[in-house]
């Protein structure tokens, strides 16, 4: 799981800052399930060692969603 969030953010890296976030971002939303999702965002939360920054900021990004489902 670490290893393709980690290429995803990797094909990202080469846009500006804001748009790779939300490049990451809606790629993990869009074509991961719901389980691994919430894997990422509870890895990340644990520390996340190995995240990519992008996939990082990501996984935070999901944690606070899934705090606040109606985002």
């Amino acid at each position: 799981m670490i290893d393709m969030a980690n290429r995803i953010a990797d094909y990202f890296q080469a846009y500006p800052e804001e748009r790779a976030r939300e490049g990451v971002l809606e790629h993990i939303r869009k074509f991961w399930p719901p389980n691994m999702r919430s894997q990422l965002a509870v890895y990340q939360g644990t520390g996340g060692d190995g995240l990519h920054p992008l996939v990082a900021w990501s996984a935070a990004q999901l944690r606070e969603m899934e705090a606040s489902p109606g985002k």
